[in-house]
């Protein structure tokens, strides 16, 4: 059987951040104790796979069959989950368009949170309470005023924010969010609570929006039983699926699809999955069914405005 015939494991590589957790049960165990990590992720070109070679190598070798046509050699899409015991810095991401030109030919950052676990009173911060003027906006960002600037909001497990490039943004402690973005790592820090780690004022404000944040949630139920798009946009599209028994999967879309499990367990073609864990179901994946005995939430993203109609309950073709 081809590598592309069936959904694979995606093996999580972890990121030291100092605003991260020690623990990072219940989703895994911490491979460096004595380290924050802040960041697993999945899809970067360097990750292993439950296939053998890592998925970069795996993309390369067959990219029509495993991403889909069009989409080139390397996975479009970055996922990771995020774990916060402080403050992340005040940042910003460019557009495809900046980042091409600034940063050799790269992608740009949209980005999307959802969040799986939240503490009392966690917060994320997203734009600005009033708009400011570039020269305000540094001001600020020198003086650190612009932590108060902030628009900082209530997070709960369930949330989930769409975050475009040019977005000033910050993610508070005691948060576990799944994020799904552009594949780039090109991240423009503002202010960084004098941790002492760079800042990148003058890429930072040149792509900066200074206002409010105005988009409201998009997240919408279906008409398929325990199915419900989070949100959407030109780079991809997040969905949740509460199942309980079947859920099937047949190749109707011509793109690549990524599962995170974000509660419960059970199998995907016949592989155990447990919380936390990812699979790539390649582009050309021949028809399998995912199977729980009790109720199981996945997380599902995939390079589409278009919601997939790849997985749907049996009970929906009846």
């Amino acid at each position: 059987m081809h590598v592309w015939q069936r959904p694979f494991a995606l093996l999580p590589t972890f990121a030291p951040r100092p605003w991260g957790v020690m623990d990072l049960a219940p989703w895994f165990p911490n491979p460096t104790p004595a380290v924050k990590v802040g960041e697993a992720w999945f899809t970067a070109d360097g990750n292993p796979t439950g296939a053998g070679p890592t998925f970069g190598e795996l993309t390369r070798r067959h990219p029509a069959e495993i991403l889909g046509p069009g989409q080139g050699e390397e996975c479009p899409l970055l996922v990771k989950i995020l774990f916060t015991s402080e403050r992340l810095s005040i940042q910003v991401h460019p557009d495809d368009e900046y980042a091409a030109i600034h940063h050799d030919g790269s992608r740009g950052k949209t980005e999307a949170w959802h969040v799986i676990a939240a503490e009392p009173n966690a917060t994320i911060g997203i734009g600005l309470s009033a708009p400011l003027t570039r020269e305000q906006g540094e001001a600020a960002a020198l003086s650190g005023e612009i932590e108060h600037l902030m628009d900082w909001r209530p997070a709960a497990a369930g949330d989930t924010f769409l975050v475009p490039a040019g977005t000033v943004h910050a993610l508070g402690p005691g948060l576990t969010l799944i994020e799904v973005q552009e594949q780039s790592d090109i991240t423009y820090r503002l202010f960084d609570y004098g941790r002492g780690r760079e800042l990148h004022l003058e890429h930072g404000f040149a792509v900066s929006d200074l206002g409010p944040y105005t988009l409201g949630n998009d997240t919408r139920h279906t008409a398929d039983a325990g199915r419900t798009i989070l949100t959407h946009c030109r780079y991809f599209t997040m969905e949740c699926r509460t199942s309980r028994g079947q859920l099937l999967f047949a190749p109707l879309a011509p793109h690549f699809h990524l599962v995170v499990v974000i509660k419960g367990e059970g199998t995907i073609a016949g592989e155990p999955m447990v919380p936390g864990a990812v699979w790539c179901v390649p582009a050309k994946a021949d028809p399998f069914v995912i199977e729980s005995s009790q109720s199981c939430d996945l997380l599902i993203t995939y390079p589409s405005v278009t919601p997939t109609a790849s997985f749907y309950e049996p009970s929906e073709t009846a």
